[in-house]
C-alpha cells in the first residue's frame, strides 16, 4: 500500500480541487460572478490567473455593470453652520431604503461632487486637481485642472459622462479664462473637455455666448453620452433653451422647451426652472419661489422625443421645500428637501398628472430617526445621484494622472477640521470609558458574590441559604458583547446611530447598576435576618416575604 504524508496528501486534493474548478465552462462563470458584489470580486482576481483574466476583462466589466445592484447617492457639500465646520459627506440608499453608515474613504473633507457614471465619480478639490475616483475598488485618479488658479471657479461648472459608443470618459469645464480669470464675466464662450487617458485639455468653442448664471441655478446633467444645461433665451414663451453637448461628437445642438403659457400665482415669487434627470430621461422641473424654496405647484416636463422636440408634462405636484438633483429620482419616489433639513419623497409609481405628496415610510428609510435629518446642514446643500458598484479600472487611465488608494483612516490635514478630530477622539474615549466601566462592575459583582457567599455559612436553614445564594448567583451584571471598534470612519448616518448606541449603553450601565446595588442591600439585610434570628424555615420564609413586601411598599411610595 503507498502511503502519503498529510502535506502530499493535502497539494493532491487542491490540484484536483483546482482542476475541477477550471474545466468550469467561462460562461457560467461569468453568470456567478454576475452576481456578486466587487468587494468579492476583487478576493476573487487573487484565487487563480483564469479568474483575474476573466474578471478583468473590459467586456465582463461591462456586462457586471448591467447586473450590479444601484443606489441613490446623497452628496452633502462641507458646510460651516453655527460657528463649526462639517465635512463632506456621502450615503448610500438601497431599494430597501437602508442606508450605508461608513465613509466613502475616497471623498476627503473639502471634496464637492461634480458627476457620477458607471460607479466613477468626479471630485473638484481646493487644491490643483479634479480626482476621479472609484468608490467600491478605492482608486483615485488625480488630474491636473484645465487652468491653474482660476479666480472664480466653482464645482457647478465641471461636468463627468461616459459615451457609450465611443466607450470614453469625458470631464468638461465651463468658462474661457485670460490669466486665471474669467474673459467674459457671466458668460461663456469655451468649453474645456479632458478624456481619461489624454495628457492635456482641449477648447471647444460654443457656438454663442451662454449663461454661467443660468448653470449655477439650474445646473446640468450627462444622460446617454450628452450634456445638458440651460441658457437664457429671452424670446421663447420660458425664456430658456436647452443646450445640448455630444461627448462623443463634441458638437453642440439646441432643444427648444414648451410653448406652453405658465400661469404664475400673484402670491408666488420669481419662477425658476432646473434641469434634471428622471429614469434617464431629460426633464425640465419649473415652479414659483420665494427666497430659492418651491411654494405651491411643481411642475416637471420630460423630453419626449430629442428630433422632434416634444415635451409633454408628466407630474405636477403640490409640494414645498428644495428639489434634489441632478437625479431627481430613485425608483419609483421623487427626493425632495424640506425646509426642516429632512429628506422626504413623493410616489411616483403609477400616477402621472396629479400627485398626492407621500412621506416615505421613515422607520425603513433611516432606521434611527422618524426622517433622514442632515441637520444642522443648510437644506439646499444636497446632491442626488444614482450610483452603481464598477469594476472600471482607473490605472488604465494612469498616462494623464497620478493613481493611489486611500488609506483606511488619515487625519484631516487642514487646522479647521481639527475640532472635528477632536470630537471624534472624544467620542472613541467615551466607548472606551463605558467599556471599562462595565469591566469594572462586572468584577465587582464577581467579588461581592463570593464574600456574600461567605456569610452563608452561618444560616443553619438550608431552604432559606440555598434561596438567597440564588440570588447571589443573579446579582453579576450582563452586558452587550463588546466588539471591537472599526478604524474607518463612519458617516452622518454612522455617526448619529454610534452616538445613539453610546447613550443607550450609558443609559443601561445606569440601570444596571441600581438594580444591582439595590439586590446587594436585600441579600445583605436577609442574611443578617436569618442569622441573628436563626429562625426555621416558616419563620424564615415570612421574614423574606415581610421584607420583599415592605421593599414593594418602598419602591411604591418612591
Amino acid at each position: 500500500m503507498l502511503i502519503m504524508d498529510s502535506g502530499e496528501a493535502g497539494s493532491k486534493k487542491e490540484r484536483n480541487e483546482e482542476y475541477s474548478i477550471n474545466r468550469l465552462p467561462r460562461e457560467l462563470i461569468e453568470r456567478i460572478f454576475f452576481r456578486l458584489p466587487v468587494s468579492t470580486l476583487l478576493v476573487c482576481i487573487g484565487v487563480c490567473t483564469r479568474w483575474k483574466n476573466l474578471i478583468r476583462d473590459p467586456n465582463f466589466v461591462t456586462s457586471h455593470l448591467k447586473h450590479a445592484s444601484h443606489y441613490s447617492l446623497i452628496f452633502f457639500q462641507q458646510d460651516y453652520v453655527a460657528g463649526k465646520h462639517y465635512p463632506s459627506d456621502a450615503i448610500l440608499i438601497d431599494k430597501a431604503w437602508s442606508q450605508s453608515t461608513y465613509a466613502v474613504l475616497t471623498i476627503d473633507p473639502d471634496d464637492l461632487l461634480c458627476g457620477s457614471c458607471n460607479g466613477i465619480i468626479c471630485l473638484y478639490t481646493k487644491t490643483l486637481t479634479i480626482k476621479i475616483a472609484n468608490l467600491a475598488t478605492g482608486e483615485c485618479l488625480h488630474l491636473e485642472k484645465p487652468i491653474k488658479n482660476l479666480s472664480g471657479d466653482q464645482f457647478l461648472f465641471y461636468s463627468f459622462g461616459f459615451h457609450p459608443l465611443t466607450r470614453e470618459y469625458k470631464i468638461t469645464h465651463l468658462g474661457d479664462y485670460v490669466e486665471g480669470r474669467p474673459k467674459n464675466g457671466d458668460k461663456f464662450t469655451i468649453i474645456q473637455v479632458y478624456r481619461l487617458g489624454d495628457e492635456k485639455w482641449k477648447d471647444i468653442r460654443t457656438p454663442e455666448a451662454l449663461s454661467l448664471s443660468c448653470v449655477k441655478n439650474s445646473g446640468l446633467i450627462n444622460v446617454g453620452g450628452t450634456m445638458y444645461w440651460l441658457t437664457n433665451d429671452m424670446a421663447t414663451n420660458w425664456k430658456h433653451v436647452v443646450m445640448c453637448f455630444d461627448l462623443g461628437e463634441e458638437a453642440f445642438a439646441r432643444i427648444e422647451l414648451p410653448t406652453s403659457v405658465l400661469e404664475n400665482s400673484v402670491y408666488g415669487g420669481p419662477r425658476r426652472y432646473w434641469i434634471r434627470e428622471i429614469d434617464g430621461k431629460i426633464c425640465i422641473a419649473t415652479a414659483q419661489t420665494w427666497h430659492k424654496v418651491i411654494y405651491g405647484k411643481l411642475q416637471i416636463w420630460t423630453l419626449d422625443n430629442k428630433v422632434e422636440q416634444s415635451w409633454s408634462q408628466k407630474y405636477n405636484i403640490h409640494t414645498a421645500g428644495y428639489i434634489a438633483g441632478p437625479n431627481l429620482s430613485y425608483g419609483d419616489k421623487l427626493l425632495m428637501q424640506r425646509n426642516d433639513s429632512r429628506l422626504f419623497s413623493h410616489d411616483l409609481h403609477g400616477n402621472e398628472g396629479n400627485i398626492e405628496p407621500m412621506i416615505l415610510n421613515m422607520t425603513r428609510l433611516s432606521g434611527f430617526s422618524p426622517v433622514l435629518d442632515f441637520s444642522p446642514g443648510k437644506p439646499d446643500n444636497m446632491q442626488s445621484y444614482i450610483y452603481v458598484e464598477s469594476l472600471v479600472r482607473l490605472d488604465v487611465y494612469k498616462k494623464g494622472g497620478i493613481v493611489r488608494k486611500p488609506k483606511k483612516r488619515e487625519v484631516w490635514k487642514f487646522k479647521k477640521w481639527k475640532p472635528c478630530e477632536d470630537e471624534l477622539s472624544q467620542l472613541e474615549e467615551m466607548w472606551s470609558h463605558i467599556h471599562q466601566k462595565e469591566y469594572d462592575i462586572t468584577v465587582f459583582s464577581q467579588r461581592s458574590g463570593i464574600q456574600l457567599k461567605h456569610h452563608l455559612e452561618g444560616i443553619s436553614n438550608d431552604v432559606i441559604r440555598q434561596q438567597i445564594g440564588l440570588q447571589i448567583d443573579q446579582i453579576v451584571p450582563v452586558f452587550p458583547n463588546k466588539y471591537p471598534r472599526s478604524s474607518q470612519r463612519l458617516n452622518l448616518v454612522g455617526e448619529k446611530r454610534d452616538r445613539e448606541k453610546l447613550l443607550a449603553r450609558m443609559r443601561k450601565y445606569g440601570d444596571i447598576c441600581k438594580a444591582m446595588n439595590k439586590e446587594i442591600g436585600w441579600i445583605v439585610r436577609m442574611t443578617e435576618i436569618a442569622t441573628q434570628y436563626k429562625v426555621g424555615p416558616s419563620s424564615s420564609n415570612d421574614a423574606i416575604s415581610y421584607q420583599n413586601h415592605s421593599d414593594d411598599k418602598d419602591t411604591v411610595e418612591s
